[in-house]
């Protein structure tokens, strides 16, 4: 195997069948050594949080899959906490996809004057450029278009399965007696220009509440698999 990059909570690696390997790695991202998956660079280490985030993404991989909806899940060795997937290419350097049913977060840092703290969304998307530098700023369809990182008919695409995946583990969680607030993907696209889910489907990129108390992903990760 060939390593072509080196990530904050993974590792990428080149097989010879023209697929990738993800390692998962026990680094999370945080400050001061406090978990934080909206920080962007590496603050702690916990011991185990590869395999359950493997674990899940298996999880969600699977029946997203099963769904009709394409990602780059091949297969995955929970032994090696390893993940086999399909080469595709990012969106520019880049792209994260946020969808929100619950206003909250970055959401109400923004627009809290207009709207209360945890009001209903209706599975609104948004997108932002994975700029650690300038603190993945916001971008707009049309600006995504105008610049030429995607078409309009990929952006579409894009929004429609983010939407549709989002409900997939809401209702997921929704039956474990939790609820999904937002949750982060990352896209990218195939050689037909096909949209592609990519990356993982963890705890850490999700907002989950019990009633009404937020659920750490740490948390969320022992009651998800009880």
């Amino acid at each position: 195997m060939e390593l072509v990059y080196t990530g904050k909570t993974k590792n990428v690696y080149a097989l010879e069948n023209g697929n990738y390997l993800l390692k998962f790695k026990d680094d999370c991202t945080g400050k001061d050594g406090v978990f934080d998956p909206g920080e962007n660079s590496v603050g702690l280490t916990i011991e185990g949080v590869g395999d359950v985030n493997l674990r899940m993404s298996i999880y969600f991989f699977e029946k997203i899959n099963a769904a009709g909806i394409r990602t780059h899940y091949v297969s995955a060795d929970l032994e090696n906490t390893t993940m086999e997937v399909l080469p595709c290419k990012a969106f520019g350097k880049g792209l994260e996809v946020i969808c929100r049913n619950k206003a909250v977060g970055s959401f109400i840092r923004r627009y809290g004057a207009l709207i209360e703290s945890g009001a209903d969304l209706p599975s609104y998307v948004e997108t932002t450029l994975k700029d650690d530098e300038k603190g993945d700023p916001l971008i707009t369809k049309d600006a995504l278009v105008a610049i030429g990182v995607m078409s309009d008919a990929q952006y579409e695409e894009l929004k429609s399965m983010t939407q549709a995946i989002t409900k997939i583990v809401a209702d997921d969680l929704a039956e474990k007696g939790m609820e999904l607030y937002d949750i982060k993907f990352e896209f990218g696209y195939a050689p037909d220009g096909s949209v592609i889910l990519i990356d993982e489907v963890a705890s850490g990129n999700m907002r989950v509440y019990k009633d009404g108390e937020y659920i750490d992903p740490m948390k969320l990760n022992e009651l998800f698999f009880a």
